[in-house]
């Protein structure tokens, strides 16, 4: 079992000031996020909406608790990456994806795991917090949830090193504070919401050729099978990054030969295999962008460093999701093909301008 604690002096200040500002709002706490676009509006501008909506919150609670909104965004995003589908459907009509543990909002020993009274989940150290001023400390309220995190992460310091601490407190898990800290990293850096854009990891000019190899048996090493699909292409033909993301890991890998990886905010980790070579520039901790160039495609690997030739020139190319609890291999062919037509048709409309 564990305690926390706050600076409540503080927090009710804060909560008073978050009932003015919120009370002239319509259904406090629950805004409509499902992405179906009303007449004349376009599909991206309702998905921007979306994004303006959880932005004008994240910044409400900065204001209000001095937590950067980029940290209140990163911790919502990671709980997103890991919420299972079917309570992601139950989530639809929230703007946060906070789901904190019954015990830890309504206190360890509460005898009612539903409690709302907040002065009865102050009673047992709980750290549900009401900030709409309106009696209940509710969870599923997005005011509430986000005030509850900011509160509790500055029961702990107001430093990235305090938060951390904070947040292995919360999690028990130093790959979970890990991604948060990269997701917090990457919003502060492009100054938005939105990075989901995406692109082909080859030029669409260049020559390759790709199929589904998702599974097939490999012999060298041991046996195993293909986690990625196979890009073929001429050697030294740009290889580029899908998204927007962090560089996780670069150099030698025995299988994977000169390799890169990058984490998106998805919670995905982009897997590039065989390279040639990397960008001047790409380091550990690097931000990408869609279409920037990262390497070269190469036909190194299986074997000690250096080790090349041993098959013809092509992109392996991977993708991982990250579960909260276990990183697992997906079949990318779907995505690829998807990026690779939606890259081609942008081009083609601006051909016919």
């Amino acid at each position: 079992m564990r305690s926390y604690r706050f600076a409540r002096g503080k927090a009710v200040c804060c909560i008073v000031a978050v009932a003015f500002l919120t009370s002239s709002w319509p259904g406090a706490g629950f805004i409509t996020t499902e992405v179906e676009a009303a007449p004349g509006t376009s599909t991206a501008e309702a998905v921007t909406r979306v994004y303006d909506q959880r932005r004008l919150l994240f910044e409400e609670m900065e204001l209000l608790t001095k937590v950067p909104w980029y940290w209140l965004a990163a911790v919502d995003q990671y709980e997103r990456t890991i919420t299972p589908r079917k309570e992601q459907q139950q989530q639809e009509q929230r703007v946060t994806g906070f789901r904190f543990r019954e015990a830890f909002w309504t206190g360890p020993f509460n005898p009612d795991p539903e409690d709302r009274n907040p002065a009865t989940i102050e009673l047992f150290g709980g750290s549900g917090k009401d900030a709409t001023a309106d009696g209940a400390a509710d969870p599923k309220n997005d005011r509430d949830a986000l005030f509850t995190l900011a509160s509790y992460l500055t029961g702990f310091g107001y430093k990235e090193e305090d938060f951390r601490i904070a947040l292995w407190r919360y999690y028990q898990n130093d790959s979970a504070v890990e991604r948060i800290r990269q997701f917090a990293k990457m919003y502060k850096n492009w100054g938005r919401l939105d990075l989901t854009d995406s692109a082909f990891p080859l030029p669409l000019r260049s020559i390759y050729t790709y199929r589904d190899t998702w599974g097939d048996r490999r012999g060298w090493g041991g046996l195993r099978i293909h986690e990625g699909t196979d890009l073929f292409a001429p050697m030294g033909v740009t290889v580029r990054s899908v998204c927007y993301g962090v560089v996780e890991t670069k150099g030698w890998n025995p299988y994977g030969g000169w390799r890169i990886g990058i984490r998106d905010i998805s919670n995905r980790y982009h897997y590039y295999a065989h390279l040639q070579g990397y960008e001047k520039g790409i380091e550990v901790g690097h931000f990408v962008e869609p279409g920037q160039t990262i390497g070269w495609v190469g036909s190194s690997g299986y074997g000690p460093p250096g080790t090349s030739g041993k098959f013809p020139p092509h992109l392996h190319y991977g993708i991982y999701r990250d579960t909260g609890s276990t990183e697992w291999a997906f079949d990318p062919y779907p995505l690829l093909k998807k990026w690779e037509q939606a890259e081609r048709s942008k081009k083609n409309k601006r051909a016919s301008r």
